[in-house]
This record gives structure tokens, sequence and C-alpha cells, in this order.
């Protein structure tokens, strides 16, 4: 009898294993399912109040009203987010005790590693508000080591090197610099806990319409583009090394550079042979007088800039940022590289 027994149980031990197997994948799913961002205006879902992406016409396209994106849409973060089958992280600045599930988002627009011209939190500031949510016991270490962490910034840094200085003759000391202050703060992460650290690569800042401007936004200025590519050459040696260190790949990177050259690329071909659709490197929002400013008004509350016809078919959305669509072209093209971020 006690055999019987024995062999019953032995049966349904092995009917339940495959739905003990699915239980425990599906936990740790579960688990690395909160992200949690640092940087600037690119991955910022809310945290900058007093901006222009609390202002139309940003959030046109979604939510329908601004919301605190620098954007008409979604940006980064939000195509990230669904990547993990999560809603975006709830942004530090609206951050309360019943919506901390998803991760938190502590990147404010307009800031950098360093310093910037945005009376904001760099990207230090930034990971010591982290770490004040980690020693208030908010997330515990399997949080830590199974989320995903995203940072980008840099640009920002850049330009307001250009700006103090009026000039890129020291760019490359700049760059040098400011690499050491990335692994700075990338190595402050990792010490807290977090286990994949993603760190996106600097955009074709040569390609911004506030830079391709002066080519009538016919071409990206190759010059400007190269200090990208210098950057995040120096950014991926030093990711390289980061890893050997540790003996393990905590570090990835995203490639925001080729993702925006390719598609960029690839609509002014579309554009050439078909000039109803728009040219990638012109803004879709734009001042109506010299230069461009979104979202600019008057005295008298009147609009002082236009609309394109056709947001959906824009690449970037205002001087800098990308539309709706061009985050989702470039989600497209680095969609098949995130699985290796997780």
């Amino acid at each position: 009898m006690v055999k019987q027994n024995q062999s019953t149980i032995s049966f349904l031990l092995l009917l339940l294993l495959p739905l003990l197997l699915i239980l425990a994948i599906s936990t740790e799913v579960e688990g690395a399912n909160k992200l949690f961002v640092f940087g600037d205006s690119y991955v910022d879902t809310g945290n900058f109040h007093n901006s222009g992406s609390y202002k139309p016409p940003s959030g046109m396209t979604y939510p329908g009203a601004p919301a605190g994106r620098f954007c008409d849409g979604r940006v980064l973060t939000d195509y990230i987010a669904s990547f993990l089958k999560i809603d975006p992280p709830t942004p530090y600045s609206l951050k309360n005790s019943s919506n901390f599930q998803n991760g938190i988002n502590f990147a404010y627009g307009g800031t950098g590693f360093f310093q910037t011209l945005v009376d904001g939190p760099n990207v230090s500031v930034q990971i010591s508000s982290f770490e004040q949510q980690i020693q208030q016991n908010v997330y515990n270490k399997s949080d830590l080591e199974t989320s995903l962490v995203l940072v980008n910034s840099g640009a920002n840094d850049y330009t307001t090197f250009a700006l103090k200085n009026m000039s890129f003759l020291e760019i490359e000391k700049f760059t040098e610099s400011l690499v050491k202050e990335v692994v700075v703060n990338l190595r402050r992460i990792q010490s807290l806990g977090a286990e994949k650290i993603t760190l996106t690569l600097l955009q074709p800042i040569g390609c911004l319409p506030t830079i391709s401007v002066a080519t009538g936004f016919q071409n990206c200025i190759d010059l400007l583009n190269l200090v990208s590519t210098n950057h995040n050459k120096l950014i991926l040696q030093n990711v390289d090394d980061l890893n050997k260190e540790l003996g393990k790949s905590v570090f990835k990177t995203l490639d925001l550079y080729n993702s925006f050259l390719s598609t960029i690329q690839t609509m002014q071909k579309s554009h050439a042979e078909n000039s109803t659709l728009m040219n990638p490197l012109e803004p879709c929002c734009a001042k109506d007088s010299a230069g461009f400013n979104c979202g600019k008004v008057d005295d008298k509350g009147q609009k002082r800039y236009t609309l394109c016809e056709k947001p959906e078919l824009s690449f970037f959305w205002d001087n800098v940022h990308p539309s709706q669509n061009g985050w989702n072209s470039v989600y497209t093209q680095l969609e098949s590289s995130l699985g290796q971020l997780i």
C-alpha cells in the first residue's frame, strides 16, 4: 500500500513538473520587469515640470495633451518599457507609495553627466535619489539584480561645452573627461546592486535640426557627427574594460548613433523619390520667423510656431528631439538587439 502511494505521488509530481517550471519562469520574468531610468530629455517622461514638455503642442499625438515628454508622443523610455511588457516607470517627481511596481524614471530634460545650462539634477544627483530609495527599502536586492537600468545622457554636456567655449578646439580632451565621468556613474549604479545596466551611445549630433539648419536641412554635418563617433568609440572601449574587470557582462550599450543615421538615410531616400514625404532633417514643430522654437507664444498668447501637417511622417519633432514616429522608427531598428539587454 505504501509503495502504491509512493508511485501515485511520483506520478503526480511528474504531471506537475511542467506547471512548476512554468511558474518558476513566470516568477523570473516578473522579477525582471522593472525599469530604472537616468539621463536627459530623450528618456524623461515627466520630471521637468517648468518646461515645454508640459505645454502645447507637446503630447498632441500621445496621450493627446502635454504630459511631460519632449515630443508629440512616446519617447525611448516608453518603447523600452513596452519591450519589457510593462507600463513606463513613474517619473520620480510624480512618485507615491503605490506606483513603484514598474521602477522609477529619474531622467530630467536638459541635464547631463556634468552640470549643464539647465538647473536640474545631473546623472550623479539622479543616482543619489535612486540610492535613497534603496536605503528606504523601496527596492530590494532581487529588484536591483533583475531589473533593467537605462542611462541616456551626454548631448547636453557637449552643447554646454560648445556654448561656453564657442568652439570645439579642445573637444578631444573634453570627450576624455566626459567619458571618465560616465564610467564613474556606471560604477556607482553597479555598486548599488544593479546587474543589467544599458548605456545609450550618443546620437549623431550633426544631424540634429539645430545643426543641419546650416545646410537648409539638406545634410548632416559630418564634422560634428565625428564628435559622436569618437565619444562612442571611447564609451565602447570603457564598457568592455568594465565588463572584463567584473568578469561578466553587466554593462551593455544601445546604438542610437547607427539607428538614427540609418532611419534618417532611409527617409531621405524616400523623400528624394517622393517630395510629398517629409524631409527627416526638418523639424515638425518650428517657429514662423527665422530659426525655430517649438511651443513659443507671444505676449498675447498667440502661437509663434508652425506645425507640419503630418507629425506621423516626421523624424524630428523639434530642433533636437525625435517625434513619436522618429522614436518608433529608431525602436524598430533596435528591437532585435534588445533581448541581449535583459
